[in-house]
């Protein structure tokens, strides 16, 4: 979990929840179910082509709006394994975190398709396609340990079996 390594998918500033999964769709809490919808209004090509392990680069205050959890469980369960953001709001940062979603604030230009890697310990990003680095703050080994394990629940088992 340390290094991920994905293609880019670019959004914009102000990505609120409501954008990310619309409210007509959260009759269901069912992951698979939310993930058919993630994204649509904003990009109708999204839902039909990611994929495992792609990434999502966006602009400032990412996940602003409404505290529903289901913003980032249906990102993830599209196949989303790390969001770039400039901003993210506090909420959706840390319903992500406890989700298991890594969500790092970083600056890094990069093309839709482009492919980039993370090195979450190390605060290294690289866009592979055009050679670009760009370091963030990197994440702390307990911040590693929750998003490797799944998440703050699976974390907090884990930890007290």
């Amino acid at each position: 979990m340390a290094k991920i390594k994905g293609k880019v998918w670019n959004f914009g500033d102000n990505i609120d929840t409501d954008i990310i999964i619309p409210g007509r769709y959260l009759r269901t809490f069912d992951p698979k179910e939310l993930a058919v919808h993630v994204l649509e209004g904003e990009r109708a090509d999204f839902t039909k082509n990611v994929q495992q392990g792609d990434v999502i680069l966006a602009g400032e205050n990412f996940g602003c709006g409404s505290s529903r959890e289901q913003a980032p469980v249906a990102i993830k369960a599209a196949g989303v394994e790390l969001i770039i953001a400039k901003s993210f709001a506090r909420i959706f940062y840390r319903n992500a975190i406890n989700i298991g979603l890594p969500v790092l604030v970083a600056d890094i230009e990069a093309d839709d398709g482009d492919i980039v890697s993370a090195d979450l310990e190390k605060g290294i990003i690289i866009n592979e396609t055009n050679n670009i680095e760009v370091e963030f703050q990197p994440f702390k080994k307990f911040m590693i340990n929750i998003l490797s394990d799944g998440g703050l629940v699976r974390h907090y088992l884990k930890e007290n079996e």
